[in-house]
């Protein structure tokens, strides 16, 4: 066999287990609702979704008013960026992360959360 034919069977056998291995990973995923989170965003974002969280004072006034509601809250989570150079993130035992969430109505919004090992504390939204 020449190269060629050994280099198109080896390509074509390595497509194949490439669209396998991607369905599979994806199907598993969508099954048990796995993430992977390597990076260091969405393995923050990933923890404090885990945990059970309580609001500050202004931020419950904020709801009470109708300014944001929970699951405006709850999308800063979901789709947020950690701002990692303004954030407190060496503090002990909690840490306080800002995120920041950009909409077009309301445009770059920036809340403030203290993470604390069992619980987190949703401080203030700018």
């Amino acid at each position: 066999m020449s190269f060629i034919k050994r280099l198109s069977f080896f390509l074509f056998g390595l497509s194949i287990g490439i669209v396998f291995l991607v369905f599979f990973f994806k199907n598993k995923a969508k099954e048990t609702g796995a993430e992977f989170c390597y990076l260091p965003n969405c393995r923050v974002l990933k923890d404090m979704r885990s945990k059970s969280y309580s609001y500050s004072d202004e931020v419950t006034q904020m709801i009470a008013s109708g300014t944001i509601d929970s699951l405006g809250i709850k999308t800063f989570f979901t789709n947020g960026d950690v701002d990692f150079e303004n954030s407190d993130t060496k503090s002990k035992p909690c840490k306080t992360y800002k995120i920041d969430y950009e909409t077009e109505e309301k445009g770059k919004q920036t809340l403030t959360v203290i993470n604390c090992p069992k619980k987190i504390s949703i401080e203030k939204i700018e």
